[in-house]
């Protein structure tokens, strides 16, 4: 068994960085596979050439609704007179890099581009660029160097683009699409006197992709429904339709040139995007020109979503984000990109049924070469291969291939064309078996593990901190041999089965950990046996009672997960739950227990106001004096009390004069970024320092082992404040100061509850501490769920951090929005500490009891994860695995941080008030 609580906490920290991976393991793994031939139309292609336009960020309802018409004229002649249109329905995650992916490549690609910022390449893919003969590309330096360096000939593929600080979302930025068209307009006046760029240009299966991040700066900086963004749309129009004409003149109109216009992602109303939001997944697809189908008067495709626009009458054809892919590659003649499994969109094709046969046959062939190269990768390494059903024996794809190429020669195109889809569809389905192949094992042997952990800490909290002695049989059980040989022996075999199966490494680890886990659970079982017949000392009746209520507790906070609001009717039975829990508490203590009940019913207020707030500059100004206020009359409560030394108290004073700088900054600072001004750099300086001097201070000056334990508690709430205020948009600041009021609070009621109950310097545990373990998950939830959804970032809006940088930093922005979530966090994790000293138990106790019990949320939110439904159920259920699994980590580090501000306080002891 451990030795010390340090090897279980990094035991601890290393199971959950791994076992987190487990879920990428299991639902994102890399699509890509290599090894394919290339396939295209054997047909002449109607086009020499593509442009494609992607508007980064921009809605679909800004183009359908009928104020469309308005704000895009050239575009919508082009839907009613000329092309095709429809809504490209995009994936999660929302975001410039996979929906460029999707566009250019034909799939949806793997989360591990997370860890590249969205931008460079973590593997190889085939893309239309990278097909072409030649593709000169335009604009953002965070999207185009990928897919030139993805190229197989970099040269290949041409970019011009601006410098990285052109994308300043301080003020309007239309003009980085207008330096785009800007660049296209000079490489087409050039090519008149530069000849072998003219017979560059002149050449067949080439691409124009130009790339147009104003929306989407103008969106994040002044959000959707705004003017500026409206603005954009137009500048975008007016561009689009000149550079149409440009190509138009220079090519002598020959109609040889293909058109598309789309998007990357949509955007929310709060100027966000990233999670599965209809408004962030549907985008605008209108294509027109050479192989383009014309306009069709027949009112089909339509929805809810456009029923009330004036092109209710022109039939609509949508399509998947990554279907656009083989579209282009079509329409020029390319190679379908072999990642590809995007469907070719058949209705967007000029109605010639022969090319559009054989378009979709060599689609089908190339989604179906992927398939036969996972099933080959399979069937070589598994030792008991399970084919897939739908595509094996008489329906092999090589008797589809065979009777569609029959139907063609045949002319029998439509009959050719749906057998060709059909193809498509089981190719898919059997991509799809192939990736999720190992789920059995996967899950299995990751529940094994979860499980395992927590009765690894159950045991050991028994061990350390409830039993009376500090081991209850020797370390060498009788039979301990013959557990050691079996685990080896079950590790020897999975593994084995792993390395002859040619698994990932990390599969190793995934095995070792339950292996690990139940062979000191089972080594140290009379531990188990000891701490059962102690919790039924009070009769089998309370022990299935006090289970039920800590399961229902548990259950409770899963759920607010998925309703914020079940979090405020938990706080309203908080809010009395001092008054049933002792009589004394009644009598003694009424100001405590009234002031416990209006904190816990102002705090519940939060997790029922709207995620979606905009900027309330006035309520963040009156929210952070309200903290000042409450913070200097706590000051000088404490100081009446003599509870305070001068030099905590001259401390706290400053820490009072530095929120409030943070609240004439973060004033100064929006109103000069509202007033389009720009951020001022002496507001921007001011602001790092402030957070610098002040979040850094409680780490830095830990004071004296006298100071009073509230004292420095405050002085923590006051050194986070300055961070939050400059970060608030509207009612966060607020919720900051209610939430440090209740836990302060809660920890005073604690402290009263257990006054002169103590019988030793230190106590074991009970089943009774059991409860302020789950009242620290409890808080937890709230400070995640307080302001917002925290299961994705895009519910914290990128406007607050505009005050400290405003040129695009994907990383940077990340951690400033991360770093707001965690504030809280550290209070409670501070007050945590004092409270566990405050009860008379050893260090770190409450803490393992913590880590036993919140892993029964990582096990619920592990099943909860799912791979079909809409994107945002897929989403949402991925972060929240994500969360409840990084909390463990956060935990263990965080109660060090909290070891560091409060562990060295010595408190004095709690004794019983003696009644006159």
């Amino acid at each position: 068994m451990l030795s010390g609580t340090g090897l279980l906490l990094v035991i601890g920290i290393v199971f959950h960085i791994v076992y987190l991976f487990s879920i990428f393991d299991i639902y994102f793994t890399s699509p890509i596979v290599h090894g394919m031939t290339p396939q295209r139309s054997p047909l002449m292609p109607p086009a020499d050439r593509l442009v494609l336009f992607v508007a980064d960020g921009l809605r679909a309802d800004k183009i359908v609704e009928r104020q469309g018409q308005d704000r895009a004229k050239f575009l919508r002649r082009i839907m009613k007179e000329e092309g095709t249109w429809g809504v490209s329905h995009t994936r999660v995650p929302t975001e410039s890099r996979p929906g460029h992916v999707a566009i250019i490549a034909g799939f949806y690609e793997d989360v591990s581009a997370v860890t590249t910022g969205w931008t460079m390449n973590p593997v190889n893919f085939d893309s239309v660029f990278n097909q072409s003969r030649h593709t000169w590309s335009f604009g953002s330096p965070d999207i185009l160097p990928m897919f030139q360096h993805g190229a197989s000939e970099p040269d290949s593929v041409e970019t011009f683009m601006y410098p990285p600080e052109f994308e300043d979302f301080s003020g309007e930025a239309s003009h980085l699409d207008t330096w785009v068209f800007d660049r296209v307009k000079e490489l087409f006046d050039r090519a008149k006197h530069d000849k072998t760029l003219d017979k560059q240009l002149r050449q067949n299966k080439i691409v124009f992709f130009l790339h147009l991040l104003g929306l989407d700066t103008n969106g994040h900086g002044f959000r959707p429904h705004s003017e500026e963004y409206h603005n954009n749309i137009q500048l975008v129009d007016r561009g689009i339709a000149e550079i149409t004409q440009i190509m138009d003149e220079f090519y002598g109109h020959d109609g040889r040139t293909s058109y598309i216009f789309t998007a990357d992602h949509g955007m929310n109303n709060r100027g966000g995007h990233g999670d599965g939001h209809p408004d962030n997944t549907r985008t605008p697809l209108i294509a027109w020109g050479a192989g383009i189908r014309g306009p069709k008067k027949t009112g089909l495709g339509h929805d809810d979503f456009s029923a009330d626009s004036d092109m209710i009458d022109w039939q609509r054809d949508d399509v998947l984000q990554a279907d656009i892919a083989p579209l282009m590659a079509t329409l020029i003649g390319l190679n379908i990109p072999v990642n590809n499994v995007g469907e070719i969109p058949i209705n967007y094709l000029k109605e010639d049924d022969q090319f559009r046969a054989e378009a979709a046959f060599a689609n089908a062939r190339e989604i179906m070469e992927q398939y036969q190269v996972k099933h080959d990768e399979k069937e070589s390494s598994e030792l008991f291969f399970r084919p897939f059903q739908m595509l094996s024996g008489l329906n092999s794809p090589d008797t589809f291939v065979n009777e569609i190429r029959n139907r063609i020669e045949s002319k029998e195109y439509i009959r050719a064309e749906a057998l060709s889809k059909e193809l498509i569809n089981l190719c898919l389905r059997g991509l799809r078996y192939f990736q999720t192949y190992d789920w059995l094992f996967l899950r299995s042997t990751v529940t094994a593990g979860f499980i395992g952990w927590c009765m690894y800490c159950l045991v050991f909290v028994i061990r350390y901190y409830v039993l009376s002695k500090t081991a209850v049989e020797p370390s060498l059980q009788t039979g301990g041999l013959l557990i050691d040989s079996l685990s080896m022996l079950v590790f020897a075999l999975v593994g084995g089965m792993v390395w002859i199966q040619n698994m990932p490494i990390m599969y190793y680890a995934y095995i070792f950990f339950p292996v690990y886990f139940w062979n000191q659970v089972i080594r140290h079982r009379s531990t188990l046996v000891a701490g059962f017949r102690l919790a039924v000392s009070n009769g089998y009746g309370m022990l299935v009672l006090e289970f039920a209520a800590f399961m229902v507790a548990m259950e409770a906070l899963v759920y607010s997960f998925f309703k914020r609001e079940i979090l405020s009717v938990l706080f309203v039975l908080l809010s009395v739950w001092p008054v049933f829990a002792s009589k004394r508490m009644r009598s003694e203590h009424p100001v405590l227990l009234a002031t416990w009940f209006v904190s816990c019913l102002c705090t519940s207020i939060f997790t029922l106001l709207p995620v979606e707030k905009g900027e309330d500059i006035n309520l963040v100004v009156l929210s952070g004096i309200a903290g000042v206020l409450l913070g200097g009359f706590l000051v000088w409560k404490l100081l009446s009390a003599s509870r305070t030394g001068r030099s905590l108290t001259g401390l706290m004073i400053v820490q009072l004069l530095v929120n409030l700088l943070s609240i004439a900054l973060v004033y100064s600072s929006s109103e000069s970024l509202r007033q389009r001004d720009g951020l001022p750099f002496v507001n921007q300086l001011a602001s790092w320092l402030i957070i610098g001097f002040s979040t850094l201070l409680p780490f830095v000056y830990r004071g004296a082992s006298t100071d009073d334990y509230l004292g420095r508690l405050l002085s923590i709430c006051l050194a986070f404040g300055p961070l939050m205020t400059l970060l608030s948009l509207s009612y966060e600041m607020l919720f900051y100061v209610c939430f440090c009021t209740t836990v302060l609070l809660w920890l005073e009621v604690e402290r009263e509850l257990h006054r002169g109950s103590q019988t030793s310097v230190t106590r074991a545990l009970t089943t009774s501490d059991v409860r302020a373990a789950l009242f620290f998950l409890f808080f937890i939830n709230v400070a995640f769920f307080g302001t917002g959804n925290v299961a994705s970032l895009s519910s914290f809006s990128l406007e607050s951090v505009y005050r400290l940088v405003t040129i695009f930093d994907p990383f940077l922005m990340t951690a400033l929005l991360i770093m707001k979530i965690l504030i809280p966090f550290f209070v409670v994790s501070a007050v945590l500490g004092v409270l566990s000293s405050s009860l008379d138990l050893q260090p770190f106790s409450l803490f393992l009891v913590v880590l036993t019990v919140t892993d029964v949320q990582t096990i619920n939110f592990f099943f909860f994860v799912t791979d079909y439904g809409s994107w945002l159920e897929i989403g949402t259920s991925i972060s929240h695995f994500c969360i409840s699994e990084l909390f463990i980590i956060f935990s263990i580090v965080l109660f060090l941080l909290s070891h560091l501000l409060v562990g060295h306080l010595a408190l004095p002891r709690l004794v019983k008030e003696k009644r006159t």
